[in-house]
């Protein structure tokens, strides 16, 4: 497991929020826009989420919250009353951005806060929101046109996450889909341990390989550079954005080697519950 410090990850918020920022209030956005990656939502919307959800988390540290708040709960978490405007709308975000940061250093990694994958620490939510915004930002991205990139051992501790959160829904509150990743199911292939390599090929200087294992007990991961049924090959930003599902396995600038099968099959039942 790759944790980043603490501070770094109060870093990469503050980083993203003025990145996304930026991206909301270029000339041209169209805020009424369909995000690709977020069919059911427009850019407004996508930004309005990712700012609520910021507010949301700051007042959940702020307040050391025992167990889930309200959204209503949440001054100012739906944003500005009228829509379509970039400005007001970017002001809002970046500014729920600051109080969350801010928050965060003054709580420090191991104020006691509620969670809901186990760990119950501001650290937890320092790097949650990280790898939120940093995957929102890529649908944000992707909506308006502009490129995309990520810092690389951001990259690596994002999937890290996914793995560790996914694993942790199926072993705790396993909906449909988790348990059949068990291998309960069949599935895709007839082999009673169906694996899938994925591989930055860009990635000198970072452990970004990893090895996941569907058997009968659940999902095993690791890092490694090992044979399995399949394999994801490609950038290290092109990985992560694959292995989130935004970006498609064919014509999304990765390369899938194996049993493609194996690779659908993970990607349509892997999710936080």
């Amino acid at each position: 497991m790759t944790l980043l410090a603490f501070d770094r990850y109060c870093d990469e918020i503050a980083l993203q929020v003025g990145q996304f920022r930026e991206l909301v209030t270029a000339p041209g956005v169209d805020l009424g826009a369909t995000v690709p990656t977020c069919p059911d939502w427009t850019v407004e919307d996508l930004v309005r989420h990712m700012g609520e959800a910021l507010r949301w988390v700051e007042v959940t540290v702020r307040t050391r919250a025992g167990a889930e708040v309200a959204s209503e709960d949440v001054p100012e978490g739906s944003g500005p009353e009228g829509r379509g405007d970039a400005v007001a709308l970017g002001e809002w975000f970046a500014a729920g951005g600051e109080m969350l940061v801010r928050t965060l250093r003054e709580a420090g990694p191991d104020a006691g806060v509620w969670g809901w994958a186990g760990v119950h620490t501001a650290a937890f939510w320092a790097r949650r929101m990280t790898h939120e915004i940093t995957v929102h930002r890529a649908d944000l991205a992707l909506a308006v046109g502009e490129p995309y990139g990520v810092a690389g051992e951001v990259a690596v501790d994002a999937i890290d996450e996914w793995l560790e959160i996914v694993t942790f829904v199926q072993r705790n509150d396993p909906h449909d889909a988790a348990r059949e990743l068990r291998g309960e199911s069949g599935g895709a292939g007839a082999s009673s341990v169906r694996s899938i390599h994925l591989h930055a090929t860009d990635a000198e200087g970072l452990d970004a390989e990893w090895v996941i294992e569907l058997g009968a007990e659940g999902v095993v991961w690791r890092r490694g550079h090992e044979k399995a049924s399949v394999a994801l090959r490609g950038s290290l930003t092109g990985v992560m954005l694959a292995f989130y599902r935004r970006v498609p396995l064919v014509g999304g600038g990765v390369e899938v080697v194996g049993d493609r099968g194996v690779l659908e099959f993970w990607l349509e039942r892997a999710s936080f519950g």
